[in-house]
């Protein structure tokens, strides 16, 4: 018996997109350690001889350490060989899922990595493109909340471009978020929050920067979410009423 581990990107959270990969990953393991963002329908997939454990971390609840889940890793790669760990969304954007990868090469056990469709890529669900031509050319992914708690000064530097602008974990931070935006004379930028993305419970709210705090208590949006900041939120509008004119719209040739 090989130690094995196989990180695994679970997707926004409709099981439907998840990649073939990983669909027979799930068939193949013999322990699953899965995020409180993984969907639980994904876990069926599982052999009967597979051992479910969770190790999530659910927002102002008791959560499992990551040296904690680090230990896991290396007691059932050794004990039992073919070790999945399934995590929400893309393991390589902000899901710490390269530091696990890590730990398991340190202990002499073979890796594996399976991309998963991150949250901000779910986007479109809601008519908002990250990207589109003539209205933005590049994206910023941003965390809201750095190991020290704070907001990633990065932000400061996305304010300054085109680009769209996409926070990761950033609820807690808006308040912050739209006075950096407001100090930037850029109080008017289109937003939006989208909850949930691509499950049954999906909702989302489309506002200028600078109204999000209001705005999304108003709607009761909370995490899981992912704040959009860009003139791509209002790409889907313009379509519909003018799809000639989105580039004369936007100010671009």
């Amino acid at each position: 018996m090989k130690p094995y581990l196989c990180v695994m990107g679970a997707g926004p959270g409709d099981p439907e997109l998840v990649t073939i990969k990983g669909y027979k990953a799930l068939q193949k393991a013999d322990v699953i350690l899965y995020d409180n963002l993984a969907c639980k329908e994904l876990l069926d997939l599982a052999a009967d001889r597979c051992e479910k454990i969770y190790v999530g971390k659910k927002p102002y609840e008791d959560y499992t350490t990551q040296d904690t889940i680090h230990q896991l890793i290396k007691h059932y790669a050794f004990t039992r060989g073919n070790v999945l760990r399934l995590k929400g969304g893309d393991p390589f954007i902000f899901g710490r899922g390269f530091e696990e990868v890590i730990f398991a090469r340190k202990q002499g056990i073979e890796t594996e990595f399976i991309p998963g469709i991150s949250s901000m890529q779910a986007s479109g669900l809601c008519d908002i493109p990250l990207t589109h031509r003539g209205v933005s050319e590049s994206v910023w992914a941003i965390t809201g909340t750095k190991k020290d708690g704070s907001l990633s000064s990065d932000l400061q530097l996305a304010i300054k471009s085109k680009a769209t602008v996409v926070i990761y974990m950033g609820m807690k931070k808006l308040m912050e978020i739209a006075t950096a935006y407001i100090t930037s004379g850029k109080g008017d930028m289109p937003a939006a929050v989208i909850q949930h993305a691509s499950l049954s419970t999906q909702q989302h709210l489309s506002c200028k920067v600078k109204d999000l705090p209001h705005a999304s208590f108003t709607a009761g949006l909370s995490n899981p979410a992912i704040i959009i900041i860009g003139n791509v939120v209002k790409v889907a509008e313009h379509a519909r009423t003018s799809p000639l004119s989105i580039m004369n719209v936007f100010g671009y040739q």
